[in-house]
């Protein structure tokens, strides 16, 4: 008698839909190939970059203002040290870039994992109690999204300045930002799983575990949740992007990271207040930078909606 091994679930994984329609789409593989490689560089910045912005040690103000190094500029020579040039503080423009990037994807993954645990609990938490439950959560949900994100996270972000300081809050901005950004956008993954929620509790697999004396938060967790995963995946995805935009844009008013920790939002708006005096390189490169980041993300979202919506799905 022969025994047939069953696939472990990375074979699953492989042998998915998913997987098919991915090695088909050249688009979305560059996509994900070029957001691993930023992760990959955001991960080993202190190794790839060529010096320390964190280190004023390392820091020397007569090297502020240098242009790239293929740039001729009598007034500003270029240095062969520095291949992107400085900002005024001196830094290199390119070791600030990498450890921006690993700032605002930092925070940009912190946010959204902040934002799944408050909307997945939440939205689970409507959908399957319902009631009163679900009207109180709801219409919190809903007055928070009456509001713009970016209104909500610049007056939490000035309130918690004023009331903290300067100083203060500038030894906590990252764990501020992380926290603001994930409160303001928790009602679209709560509004999204409850909508989920609200079909599956009806199905037989959810009764027969109520009949088999399971609680509700195993039922929830553990049954209905995984069922869920699609639209979560998908939102995820956007909202990462979202998440590394509302950083930037606070970092561009004032309200987010300080000068001393470089993201490129805070990279953007250093070089934006010379970009007049022909510094073009301080803002031009970080911006890019922001710029391919935000985009490879929300192609890899538009290519995983499609793919977990057959009906539109053409791949």
């Amino acid at each position: 008698m022969t025994t047939t091994k069953l696939p472990n679930r990375w074979q699953r994984f492989m042998a998915s839909d998913m997987v098919y329609y991915f090695k088909r789409d050249k688009l979305a593989m560059f996509s994900f190939a070029v957001f691993l490689m930023f992760l990959l560089v955001a991960l080993f910045a202190p190794v790839l970059s060529p010096y320390n912005p964190y280190d004023l040690s390392s820091i020397d103000v007569m090297d502020a203002e240098i242009p790239p190094l293929w740039v001729e500029d009598a007034t500003y020579p270029p240095d062969e040290r520095f291949v992107l040039g400085t900002d005024p503080q001196g830094r290199d423009i390119l070791s600030t870039v990498l450890y921006g990037l690993r700032v605002s994807l930092t925070i940009g993954l912190l946010a959204v994992g902040l934002q799944l645990i408050f909307g997945i609990v939440i939205g689970l938490s409507a959908g399957y109690f319902g009631g009163r439950i679900d009207t109180f959560l709801m219409r919190t949900a809903d007055i928070q999204l009456s509001f713009s994100t970016m209104m909500v996270a610049i007056i939490v972000s000035a309130i918690f300045k004023s009331a903290l300081g300067s100083q203060l809050y500038s030894q906590y901005a990252l764990i501020m930002l992380v926290v603001i950004i994930g409160v303001a956008e928790w009602p679209q993954y709560a509004r999204t799983i409850r909508a989920s929620v609200l079909a599956e509790k009806k199905k037989e697999y959810v009764e027969a575990a109520r009949v088999m004396g399971f609680k509700a938060p195993r039922i929830m967790f553990r049954h209905i949740l995984p069922n869920c995963l699609s639209p979560i995946l998908v939102i995820s995805t956007v909202q990462v992007a979202n998440a590394i935009m509302s950083e930037a844009a606070l970092s561009f008013l004032g309200l987010g990271l300080p000068v001393e920790q470089p993201s490129l939002g805070t990279l953007i708006k250093i070089g934006f207040d010379y970009i007049f005096s022909g510094l073009w390189w301080i803002t031009a490169f970080p911006g890019v930078m922001l710029v391919v980041l935000i985009l490879v993300i929300n192609l890899l979202g538009d290519w995983l909606r499609d793919v977990f919506n057959p009906k539109i799905y053409k791949g």
